[in-house]
């Protein structure tokens, strides 16, 4: 029997490739907001990156979540996700 296939995902932090249940997925949902998706399955645009606070500074500091979810997410959002990292993040 093969053993099942797992799917890898590019960190927008790094540019590697990583298994899917090691990152983090960002998501913008149809409607236009941004949150944490921590199934995986939430539907709307996604971007993953590194469970850690550092890799989510540095898209802050870079603005990489503006250029995966090709939209502007304001200072409020970035506030608002970063607690929601908080409790997924690995410490």
């Amino acid at each position: 029997m093969r053993a099942k296939k797992t799917p890898l995902r590019k960190c927008i932090v790094s540019q590697e490739m990583y298994d899917k249940r090691d990152l983090v997925r960002i998501v913008r949902t149809p409607e236009g907001n941004v949150k944490v998706d921590p199934t995986g399955k939430a539907s709307g645009r996604g971007a993953y990156m590194v469970r850690t606070m550092e890799a989510f500074q540095m898209a802050k500091s870079k603005k990489l979540l503006n250029r995966a979810l090709k939209m502007e997410i304001t200072e409020e959002m970035y506030l608002s996700l970063e607690v929601e990292l908080q409790k997924v993040v690995k410490k």
